[in-house]
């Protein structure tokens, strides 16, 4: 079995759910997506684009699916989070019940779309 899948099915409930859910609809969404196990924690690439990681919070009780290319993103900013983050914004989810597959579906699709562009704006980095 490969790293990022051990990492999910080793974790608690309601983690593990979550994490499955998560990671079938990111398969569903973007099929070429290939799943990689880099700092510990779940990532999904396109080529060598990062889409996005699953990260469990234990201590905070949430999962996160974060974008690195969140300065790109234009759909659902109001439900993305950043919380202490220069770049990288997410989706949070602390129950299955909490994620709407059709938000997921289109931040993933927008971030397929950005995944080109790097992490900054050109402008951010004035």
């Amino acid at each position: 079995m490969k790293p990022a899948e051990e990492y999910i099915l080793n974790q608690p409930e309601p983690y593990r759910s979550i994490l499955l859910h998560l990671k079938n609809q990111i398969e569903l969404t973007l099929p070429e997506v290939e799943l990689k196990y880099k700092w510990n924690i779940p990532c999904f690439y396109i080529g060598k684009s990062p889409i996005c990681y699953l990260n469990a919070s234990h201590k905070k009780q949430f999962v996160d699916i974060a974008f690195w290319n969140s300065a790109h993103l234009t759909k659902h900013l109001n439900v993305l989070i950043s919380e202490k983050r220069k770049v990288v914004r997410s989706l949070r989810y602390a129950t299955l019940e909490e994620i709407d597959n059709n938000i997921l579906t289109d931040v993933l699709k927008d971030a397929y779309s950005v995944r080109q562009n790097g992490f900054y704006k050109r402008e951010d980095l004035r």
